[in-house]
């Protein structure tokens, strides 16, 4: 199934289970109904923020969107990996492990172009983020600080916080992220 059937499937999956409207849960995202409609039928591609905003507005993992079923092993290998991106395409994150029922976090590798930055919503109450880079120099600000890291280096914050990623280098930077969701 593609990114967009299978998100429309568990949004309306969500949705009918909470009880909730469209309208109602346009109001709890700060999206609007044509655009959950779409994607209930599979007929959009939402970006990064758009899908978190739905996460957080149904208090779910931002994975949980995306979420099959798995077999006991998982083999995860990149060329099934569909980016997900924001609307200039310049951040995008590869979803390897997905939050929801039996995984309280999410595994993802990023990448942001050079001279492009790229704002996160705050993330469900308690979650934490943790980042690892591999290539490149990111500039994470959060909370009112600013970390500079370079390959090698990991930060972890607390991601209920808006967050933004920021690359003002000449090289692309990667790196992995982990969302946490304690309890």
């Amino acid at each position: 199934m593609d990114l967009g059937k299978l998100i429309g499937a568990n949004l309306k999956q969500l949705r009918t289970e909470r009880h909730l409207t469209l309208g109602q849960l346009s109001s709890l995202a700060g999206i609007s109904k044509a655009m959950l409609s779409d994607m209930e039928k599979g007929t959009s591609n939402p970006t990064i923020n758009t899908i978190w905003k739905i996460a957080n507005g149904l208090k779910v993992p931002f994975t949980r969107l995306m979420e099959g079923s798995e077999p006991g092993a998982t083999l995860v290998r990149r060329e099934e990996v569909l980016p997900q991106t924001e609307e200039d395409g310049h951040y995008r994150v590869y979803c390897y492990f997905k939050g929801g029922s039996g995984r309280n976090f999410e595994l993802f590798s990023m990448e942001l172009d050079p001279h492009a930055a790229n704002t996160s919503a705050g993330h469900l109450a308690q979650a934490q983020e943790y980042v690892y880079v591999l290539r490149g120099e990111l500039i994470l600000e959060t909370g009112g600080q600013a970390y500079h890291l370079f390959p090698g280096d990991a930060l972890g914050f607390d991601s209920t916080l808006e967050h933004t990623y920021r690359n003002r280098g000449e090289e692309m930077v990667s790196g992995l992220i982990i969302n946490y969701y304690p309890g």
